[in-house]
């Protein structure tokens, strides 16, 4: 190393001349040194949001290809299981009606209805298998729940069981059979039922299922029971919807009775 003295100064002056230096050289050298310390520093920044940016994005992209709920045919009318383990379905209106009994009914299952207008026909979906009295019953109960009669708060309500053989869309000469309606011949079995209350729950597959109490308590872990008020359709849902822990209150809707109704519990 080759070391240059001012011949002007003294020694010392010279060795003073040289420390300054060295330490303006340590001062740039300890300046570059937090600059780069600065510029790893914002990298790294820099890193952590172009990979959050990242992650967000492909969540957006997971959610949009989560493939929604599928729905099973008989979501579209009433139904439930009975306690027994019955798919049991009725129709909501008269073109539902008529599309459970002629499209959905099997010659071994059993219908149920009503004398009264306004009536479901409820069908037990039996698959050849012989049908315990536990599911006669709440199937008649849940006839009667869905008919006129919640909406007139009639407490004794008298259903009948046929078999679909018994189910004709052949009128009497003169007669004239309007779409939901159809002729019963032959023998009925009597029910008499209560239409006073009704349970609604959600399903270990995240269905809503409303139905007679029992069958709801065997197959959902909440219960909600409901009888004919005077509560507006959409905030009782609402309320029901996130006491059982379901996201679209329309499906709680579907659920409930025409009419009008207040929660018990």
């Amino acid at each position: 190393m080759q070391i240059t003295l001012d011949t002007k100064k003294s020694l010392e002056q010279n060795a003073e001349t040289y420390f300054e230096r060295a330490k303006k050289a340590r001062k740039k050298t300890q300046g570059a040194r937090d600059a780069v310390l600065r510029l790893k520093a914002q990298i790294s920044e820099l890193e952590s949001k172009q990979e959050l940016a990242v992650q967000t994005a492909l969540t957006r992209i997971r959610a949009a290809e989560k493939p929604k709920k599928t729905k099973e045919w008989f979501e579209s009318f009433h139904w439930f299981i009975s306690s027994d383990g019955f798919l049991c379905v009725g129709g909501r209106d008269a073109v539902s009606n008529e599309i459970m009994i002629k499209k959905h009914t099997l010659a071994h299952d059993i219908v149920f209805h009503t004398e009264a207008p306004g009536s479901p026909f409820f069908v037990i979906l039996t698959q050849g298998k012989p049908v315990p009295d536990t599911t006669l019953h709440e199937v008649a109960q849940s006839t009667a729940v869905f008919s006129q009669a919640w909406r007139n708060s009639i407490t004794a309500v008298e259903v009948y069981s046929v078999l679909p053989e018994q189910v004709s869309k052949t009128a009497k000469a003169g007669e004239y059979l309007s779409r939901g309606a159809f002729m019963i011949t032959g023998k009925r079995t009597y029910f008499t039922v209560a239409a006073t209350e009704v349970g609604i729950g959600k399903t270990h597959d995240n269905k809503v299922m409303s139905g007679p109490v029992s069958a709801i308590q065997k197959h959902c872990a909440t219960l909600i029971l409901v009888k004919p008020g005077r509560q507006k359709t959409t905030s009782l849902a609402k309320f029901i919807a996130k006491k059982i822990g379901i996201t679209d209150m329309n499906e709680v809707v579907a659920a409930l009775p025409a009419g009008g109704c207040d929660v018990t519990n």
